[in-house]
């Protein structure tokens, strides 16, 4: 089994790369049967946008903090572990955002696509979905378009709600509406296409980021999922991706 590995800049992670390559030795990921990532879950989200298009699956091990995508660190028995390891199937949200300048960018998030002010001024935001407006205005300093993997991330701080894996749903979440006060998101088929328009921005400039790529000073985001496009992320056995989200809810 040929392995990829790849590792954050920490001296966990570092020291981790080394005794595991002399170990199991090294390939390049275009070369690789399999990558593995030693860091933590937003270097595994860096290593998901390098592998995609590859089909290279990817096993973390946590060398991070939280770790909700990394699996327990252990050296010992590698191969072994990948052949075991269950996979799970992550389809990227796609954004396309146009600056007041006229300028288009895109992206990819497997985390989520979220708006946010720029100033202590709050945005103000029109929603549309698949055409229809559902809100004239939302009053707020962002909004969050979520994947279910990315469910449990900014999503949840904001009181948006955990999504199974296989729910086929986009949570869609305001931070800090102030109007509609009451508004408290929205759950969306992942089919639906999402516009969302700034409005008054040359007083109230707004970002949009999908996952750690950031647009400044945008006018429109566009997002949608992306079923053209996935990746594959390897969880040992009991621990995989579907039982940690449902697990999540039950935390105290």
């Amino acid at each position: 089994m040929k392995i990829a590995f790849v590792a954050a800049s920490t001296d966990a992670a570092q020291d981790a790369l080394a005794v595991l390559v002399a170990r199991y030795g090294n390939v390049p990921l275009e070369s690789a049967d399999v990558a593995v990532s030693l860091g933590g879950d937003g270097f595994m989200l860096e290593t998901l946008h390098r592998v995609l298009g590859l089909e290279l699956a990817v096993y973390g091990m946590n060398y991070g903090t939280i770790g909700f995508l990394m699996n327990t660190p252990n050296e010992d028995n590698l191969p072994e572990r990948l052949l075991n390891a269950q996979p799970s199937l992550l389809h990227p949200l796609h954004m396309t955002a146009r600056t007041v300048n006229g300028e288009v960018s895109e992206a990819r998030a497997f985390n989520d696509v979220f708006l946010f002010r720029q100033t202590r001024q709050t945005s103000r935001i029109r929603i549309e979905v698949d055409g229809r407006t559902r809100l004239e205005e939302l009053i707020c300093d962002g909004v969050i378009v979520a994947t279910p993997a990315g469910s449990t991330a900014y999503n949840l701080s904001a009181h948006g709600p955990i999504v199974p894996l296989s729910a086929n749903i986009l949570p869609l979440t305001p931070i800090s509406a102030f109007r509609p006060r009451r508004w408290r998101g929205a759950l969306l088929p992942s089919t639906a296409v999402v516009r969302l328009t700034l409005m008054d921005t040359d007083k109230r400039p707004t970002a949009a980021v999908a996952d750690f790529k950031e647009i400044r000073d945008v006018a429109e985001v566009i997002v949608k999922e992306d079923r053209k496009l996935h990746a594959t992320v390897l969880f040992d056995p009991d621990h995989g991706l579907s039982e940690r989200i449902i697990a999540e809810q039950f935390l105290e």
